[in-house]
């Protein structure tokens, strides 16, 4: 089941792989740069019977250094079922790209972090065939960002900072820091990272302390009820409504109390649409709601 952690982790690291910054340190590796990175498809099934995709599959190609395959996965609780598809992952595309491979787990919890480290072994009696041993990116490895500094050089590894330890005795502290942050970029760029951090946080009690930090922006998220995604279809839903009494008085249509509220207060985009549309033809603003 693909949840909105998912996809958060997903976006991040598709648009800001520079997010992986704590793997490269820990590998001994200079600090990511986005243009050595290019997406590869997640789509890992060789027979369609049984779809697998991974959540984020990256080809690292620097201009010097060895070349290699990154796949991450957002992981929010054990299950063994995963460790089994993820050794496929790494199998599939060692033998599809013929380069080594890179497993990153992003966990939000220390026990699934604990658990994700592995590793899963596929042996029989004392003999091991194969060894999966991701690298997890959880609070035990990810640094808690608590510098704004931090934060204006680095936005990817501050976002992954306060998804990560949206669950620590740290976290508001972390998300403040963060959101002060963030605010020091264009307004649009703080949108999406503003967001990015409330996709990722997903049902967590810290999303409502993150969303209390938040500005009215625009959304980039769409389909996640985010506050910024709230607070845009509401102004869409307002600017529709004036727009049909704009149309109604212009065409000199008499408007009732009730008309009036009926559609000033709804907020379904769909039906709003609808009453515009027919805001131009109707004999007497009731009609608008005649097919209702």
């Amino acid at each position: 089941m693909v949840t909105a952690t998912h996809e958060a982790s997903h976006r991040l690291f598709q648009e800001h792989p520079e997010a992986l910054a704590p793997v490269f340190e820990a590998l001994g590796l200079p600090p990511p740069v986005k243009t050595d990175f290019h997406e590869l498809s997640p789509d890992v099934t060789e027979i369609r019977p049984m779809e697998r995709r991974a959540d984020t599959v990256l080809m690292f190609e620097p201009d010097m250094g060895e070349h290699f395959v990154l796949a991450v996965e957002a992981q929010t609780k054990k299950d063994p079922e995963k460790a089994k598809s993820w050794a496929y992952y790494v199998a599939y595309l060692r033998a599809k790209y013929d380069l080594p491979v890179l497993l990153v787990a992003v966990c939000r919890d220390r026990s699934t972090a604990a658990w994700a480290m592995g590793p899963f072994e596929c042996g029989v009696g004392p003999w091991t065939t194969q060894v999966t041993r991701p690298f997890v990116l959880g609070p035990q490895t990810v640094p808690e960002v608590t510098d704004e500094t931090v934060v204006v050089q680095q936005p990817a590894l501050a976002t992954l900072s306060a998804i990560v330890h949206g669950q620590s005795p740290r976290a508001t502290a972390i998300l403040e820091t963060v959101a002060r942050g963030l605010m020091s970029f264009e307004p649009d760029i703080t949108k999406y990272w503003f967001e990015a951090v409330e996709v990722g946080l997903e049902s967590t009690p810290t999303r409502e302390n993150w969303r209390k930090l938040m500005q009215d922006v625009v959304t980039h998220f769409p389909g996640h009820g985010t506050l910024f995604e709230e607070k845009y279809l509401e102004g869409k839903a307002e600017g529709e409504a004036k727009g049909i009494l704009r149309v109604l008085e212009v065409r000199g249509l008499p408007l009732s109390d009730d008309v009036r509220e009926r559609i000033t207060t709804c907020t379904d985009l769909d039906r709003l649409n609808d009453w515009l549309d027919r805001s131009g033809t109707v004999e007497h603003a009731e009609d608008l709601f005649t097919e209702d």
